[in-house]
């Protein structure tokens, strides 16, 4: 009986060890997977990134909302003019000089319209510019290895009584649902954020024609504000990616390999929490609310 015991022990030890090395080995792999993946989307323009999206926004911007905007021009310039009329005592005393003020305005105006898609893929540009430099000066290994977590992971799996190996299966079953969870989040930071870019700048011209008046020309400010917080979005993102390679290549080897294992995971966790919190530190620095 003794035998047949063994033996069974020795079949049930050795599935739940190749089933806890295949979850262990899968989850890390689906991590570096998705921390690869961000590193290399945040480093594209929004034409790189999808040039069929890129093309249809831009054809919507310039044949939809380009027209509407210069009707929002027109009134802004008429506004225009007619406060630098009523400034001076009321049209009894003003300066011929305002004429030639205010074309030059309507005339830096039209400019700013008829080249908006110019600007907006400008700020995107130089954003990028930034990240690819700071992709090149922070550049480190985020591949996690289950062997440079846990040092022989497997020989000591198998030392292991049935008890808690069945204990480590199911924690890393439990590992495999939270990363999972984990993908989903980081995806739609990453891709929410295009989105993103790709709404915001199919209507630019709207709010770049009221760019001219002293009264409306906040709202042009703020969207430019805006456009920077989202081009420098991807920078603070990588600056994410950084602290996380760092932290996840100085985890010791420990003797623990359910605390080495959650530690990783922890540190996947915290990316994904700071990955969501880049939006809203991007607009407050540049006050873009």
């Amino acid at each position: 009986m003794n035998f047949i015991w063994d033996k069974i022990t020795e079949w049930l030890k050795g599935l739940l060890v190749s089933g806890i090395m295949s979850n262990l080995t899968g989850l890390f792999e689906g991590i570096n997977g998705q921390v690869t993946e961000i590193a290399s989307n945040v480093g594209k323009t929004p034409q790189a990134w999808n040039g069929s999206i890129f093309s249809m926004i831009k054809s919507l911007s310039e044949n939809v909302v380009v027209p509407v905007a210069g009707i929002i021009l027109t009134f802004v310039l008429c506004l225009e003019l007619i406060q630098m009329l009523i400034d001076r005592n009321n049209m009894h005393d003003f300066d011929t000089f305002i004429f030639f003020k205010w074309l030059f305005k309507a005339a830096a105006a039209v400019l700013i319209v008829t080249n908006t898609w110019n600007i907006v893929m400008g700020v995107f540009d130089v954003a990028q510019s930034v990240v690819n430099s700071a992709a090149g000066s922070i550049g480190s290994n985020t591949a996690i290895d289950v062997n440079s977590v846990v040092a022989n992971l497997e020989a000591r799996l198998k030392e292991m009584d049935i008890g808690p190996l069945f204990g480590m299966w199911f924690q890393s079953m439990l590992m495999g649902i939270v990363t999972w969870v984990l993908t989903i989040c980081i995806f739609i930071v990453i891709y929410g954020r295009m989105i993103e870019i790709y709404m915001v700048t199919s209507v630019a011209p709207i709010p770049m024609a009221s760019m001219m008046n002293r009264d409306w020309g906040q709202m042009g400010q703020n969207y430019l504000r805006s456009l920077f917080a989202l081009g420098f979005q991807a920078f603070l993102i990588m600056v994410c990616v950084a602290i996380y390679a760092t932290l996840v290549q100085n985890i010791a080897i420990t003797e623990d390999v359910s605390s080495a294992v959650w530690t990783c995971i922890g540190y996947t966790v915290l990316l994904c929490f700071t990955l969501f919190k880049t939006s809203s530190l991007a607009k407050s620095v540049f006050n873009a609310h």
